[in-house]
């Protein structure tokens, strides 16, 4: 077995039967986390910038509506918060009970961008205090402003967030001298090659779920005849700035991933399930990669080699440069990678539905089936972030510090962590069904407030 500040790529021993159970148990721990917190995270980051544009409307027009829907998304922006900063803690203690190898190892040349985001969360939860809690205690215009640095700190805690996991997959800021490590530059280590499609790709996805996730729910509305404008300003409001976003985290996506063909050439292999290397490489829509090979797929000839090269005969590497035990799992990689872009695909052309109608009628379409692809938008947009995760995580492995340390090496020795598994799951069911309840809760008060209005 090789060292934990062994550079070289030599293939780690295999586990022994327990310690093979605490790996994935530990693995599966931090998936469960970081998939479930990333959906909180991403409304939290992208929530804010609705509900400040709708208030400042109401304050720039006098416009009741939007005032209403911002007094709302405010309320669900609280809820959010809260149960983000409980998945947000759980995943700071994983990181060192689960991964001590890690940052008992790298801590001090990773360890700046999780400060960072400490400050930021705290920022953002004083700001978002006096924001909820001043509504009719400070101007409107000093409300509006109160709420900037609640969207300022949310994006920074995503940006430094994502730096880290940027590092792991380009470790940068240190040097290892007798297999310690020495001369390190945590701002060279935050600021790796992979920093900017990375952040640039995640902070862009954020505002898109925000967008789908909330447009959503009043698609749902729409659909089941509540056509007011409270619902129209509802869906619109969010679905534009989503639809807006997803031509550009479709060229974001193209970029990020030409930046792997440099710098993570084992990752896009695993990901188009290309094998051989060399020029003229095919673009391979769904199938299984058994036997060396890419089977039951759409197969689009020299298509990989044009998207990275710009030519057909643009040279892609493949997983023959790659040792067995350095790969990652090719299939369940390419077809997260196929799920993220098909759903991108397919929500570029919902937003260009609506473009059109917009632009002939000034009006939604008038086909149900656009209000329906509308009310699965949310869950698309969601499922093409996890998808994204996967790839991203996944497509790393066996390696938790690519190409310095292996997961098997970072893992905490001490037997059990199933225990903790069992235990996070009773936890995250908890918290989903609370989350769930709350939030329905709120909108079945606000649709009876109007009524009991009406009423009086």
């Amino acid at each position: 077995m090789i060292g934990p500040l062994d550079g070289g790529a030599g293939v780690v021993g295999p586990l022994d039967p327990a310690g093979a159970v605490d790996l994935a148990a530990a693995r599966m721990q931090m998936a469960l986390s970081l998939g479930w917190h990333i959906i909180v995270a991403c409304l939290g980051v992208g929530m804010p910038a609705l509900l400040l544009f709708t208030e400042w409307r109401a304050v720039r027009t006098g416009d009741p509506g939007h005032m209403r829907l911002a007094r709302r998304w405010a309320q669900a922006v609280g809820v959010v918060f809260a149960v983000g900063a409980v998945s947000g803690t759980i995943l700071s203690f994983e990181m060192g009970l689960l991964w001590p190898g890690l940052m008992g190892v790298y801590g001090q040349v990773v360890g700046l961008p999780f400060a960072l985001e400490g400050i930021a969360f705290f920022l953002e939860a004083i700001f978002l205090g006096i924001y909820l809690y001043a509504w009719d205690r400070l101007s409107p215009r000093a409300h509006l402003l109160s709420g900037v640095p609640v969207l300022v700190a949310g994006v920074a805690s995503a940006f430094f967030i994502v730096t880290a996991n940027a590092w792991m997959n380009q470790p940068r800021g240190f040097d290892l001298a007798n297999g310690r490590i020495t001369n390190v530059s945590p701002w060279r280590a935050m600021f790796n090659p992979a920093t900017p499609p990375q952040t640039i790709h995640m902070i862009i996805a954020a505002f898109m779920v925000s967008g789908y996730v909330t447009a959503s729910v009043y698609a749902v509305g729409l659909l089941r005849g509540r056509r007011d404008r409270h619902h129209r300003l509802g869906f619109l409001v969010p679905f534009t700035l989503a639809a807006a976003l997803t031509p550009v985290q479709i060229v974001v996506g193209d970029y990020a991933a030409r930046f792997l063909s440099t710098y993570q050439p084992t990752k896009l292999a695993a990901m188009e399930g290309v094998y051989r290397t060399g020029p003229y490489a095919p673009l391979t829509l769904g199938g299984v990669f058994v036997d060396d090979r890419m089977r039951y797929g759409v197969e689009i000839p020299s298509a990989l080699s044009m998207l990275v090269g710009y030519r057909p005969s643009a040279v892609v590497q493949g997983l023959d440069r790659t040792p067995p035990g350095d790969r990652p799992p090719v299939t369940p990689v390419h077809l997260a990678f196929d799920t993220m872009v098909g759903i991108g695909f397919l929500l570029l052309l919902l937003a260009a539905w609506l473009a059109l109608s917009w632009w002939r009628r000034r009006d939604l379409p008038r086909s149900p089936w656009f209000l329906r692809l509308a009310a699965a938008s949310g869950v698309l947009a969601v499922l093409a972030v996890e998808a994204g995760w996967v790839v991203t995580e996944l497509g790393r492995q066996p390696w938790v510090v690519y190409g310095r340390l292996r997961t098997s090496q970072a893992v905490n020795p001490a037997p059990g962590l199933w225990a903790g598994f069992v235990l996070l799951v009773v936890v995250y069911t908890v918290l989903t069904v609370s989350t769930v309840y709350v939030l329905r809760h709120m909108t079945r008060r606000w649709r009876v407030a109007p009524q009991e209005a009406a009423a009086a």
